[in-house]
């Protein structure tokens, strides 16, 4: 819906977090931005000041001073993160006095504690935008000794969200599921879109290949942070048992758990995304339901064949658009499956031409911003 009806609704899109930065909420967030512009909203970003040295001079921008504003670039949490959101509240509060918002879009658990606290003292109605379902990730941050008392702050967290956001737009059918109860109209799953940019050349793609040593069709591939909540451990067991080529990791920041048998290659995103072409098999890991990881989107872009677990990519669906395993998969299992597709050229090409069917047809921007914009409205309608 991008009529009338939207034009000219002033809304902020809130993140706790440094942009710009190499990982997929920033991304999220910068094209659902653009989407909502696209569609006749006047919107704003607001931000921590920090970020990895980017410009986005085409978007709004409000940030948390720059003082109070962590450079870590890494998700999870900071000792200083505390501050850094009573800055961001600030900020959000200050910004709707001078030019009032008819919504706030606030992304992840702590983005949305920011803006339900600028609502107290402003009004503004809140979509909480749930990256994830904390009851899944947050012992991922934690030891394991500490799994179940995070399970259930992390349940708590995921009930008190549901319950005090005017809506909630849930990025997976698990997420709406558990984050609606008790609501009817106010919450709908949308799953993000990804804005299309240039394929990498033949001849980048064969240079960043070369300079880190990899055949071009010759490598599996995990494109992403290697935080704990990606369960990369159950791809380094893998790795373990995967005889037919290496097993690569690339990301922007080398900082992480002990992985002896995968490679780990840090890279700037032009060199990340040129490593995407050239993988012969995509591969996330990721158990903790809730989100869609712009990962995937990327690896649909680049046609690869995709292996995941089952209920991380709603959009997906097995053996058609990727190869979707069980939960419980243990590291030999997914080697043998790797090892099958690797030896399976007609399947890999069939799987990668589904996932870029599926983007094209099931998230483009302009649809994912009606969608986006309808639940605003119910949200809107409860004030």
């Amino acid at each position: 819906m991008t009529g009338p009806t939207h034009s000219g609704l002033r809304l902020a899109i809130l993140l706790a977090a440094p942009f710009p930065a190499p990982q997929g909420s920033q991304r999220f967030v910068a094209e659902q931005a653009r989407a909502l512009e696209a569609a006749g909203c006047q919107v704003t970003l607001l931000t921590y000041a920090s970020g990895d040295g980017r410009t986005a001079s085409d978007l709004t921008r409000v940030t948390a001073p720059r003082v109070l504003s962590p450079a870590r670039l890494r998700s999870g949490f900071h000792i200083g993160q505390p501050v850094a959101d009573l800055g961001l509240l600030t900020a959000l509060t200050a910004t709707q006095r001078r030019q009032p918002f008819d919504a706030v879009l606030a992304h992840n658990a702590e983005a949305a504690l920011v803006a339900l606290g600028a609502r107290a003292l402003t009004g503004v109605p809140v979509v909480y935008v749930a990256h994830t379902l904390w009851e899944e990730e947050l012992a991922s941050y934690l030891s394991p000794r500490f799994e179940a008392p995070a399970r259930r702050a992390g349940a708590a967290l995921d009930r008190w969200l549901g319950v005090r956001a005017d809506a909630v737009l849930a990025l997976s059918e698990a997420a709406r599921l558990r984050l609606g109860q008790g609501r009817h109209d106010e919450i709908a799953c949308i799953a993000p879109g990804l804005a299309s940019e240039p394929i990498p050349e033949d001849e980048e793609i064969r240079e960043v290949c070369a300079r880190h040593e990899l055949g071009r069709d010759a490598f599996v591939l995990y494109p992403g942070n290697l935080d704990g909540y990606q369960n990369l451990p159950l791809l380094d067991r893998a790795a373990q048992h995967f005889r037919a080529g290496p097993v690569v990791a690339v990301t922007h920041d080398r900082r992480g758990p002990r992985l002896p048998h995968l490679r780990v290659v840090e890279a700037g995103l032009a060199e990340a995304r040129a490593l995407l072409f050239a993988a012969r098999i995509v591969v996330v890991p990721r158990r903790a339901r809730g989100g869609f990881p712009i990962k995937i989107l990327q690896a649909m872009e680049a046609e690869r064949p995709i292996v995941a677990l089952r209920g991380i990519a709603d959009t997906l669906q097995h053996d058609e658009s990727a190869w979707l395993l069980p939960a419980a998969v243990d590291g030999r299992s997914l080697a043998q499956v790797l090892e099958a597709l690797w030896r399976d050229p007609a399947r890999r090409a069939r799987l990668g031409a589904g996932a870029a069917q599926v983007l094209a047809k099931q998230h483009r921007w302009q649809d994912v911003a009606a969608a986006t914009l309808e639940l605003t409205r119910r949200a809107r309608a409860r004030r």
